[in-house]
């Protein structure tokens, strides 16, 4: 993350925990991110892959102006995203 935070000015929105959650089989955990007064969609996608324990940082343009906002709408494009990739969001591009 400190390369988006010098790059883009960002910030974790708060060092409040945000509750993970669980979908078939995968741990997300939304983490928005302050932008300018406003809330970027951000969450970290994780699961247990033979022994090992595998994450990916989502982070998105998407803007919101009140925190709730950024963490729902970062579950359900993680689910999105967990649907249509699977496990190979771990695979390095």
């Amino acid at each position: 993350m400190s390369f988006f935070k010098k790059l883009f000015g960002m910030k974790p929105a708060s060092d409040d925990p945000v509750s993970s959650i669980e979908h078939k089989g995968y741990l997300i955990t939304a983490t928005p991110m302050s932008d300018g007064g406003q809330f970027r969609l951000c969450a970290v996608i994780s699961r247990e892959i033979d022994g090992e324990t595998q994450t990916h940082r989502m982070i998105r343009a998407d803007i919101f102006p009140n925190r709730d906002d950024a963490i729902e709408t970062s579950y359900r494009k993680a689910k999105q995203m967990i649907g249509e990739q699977g496990d190979r969001i771990f695979k390095a591009n």
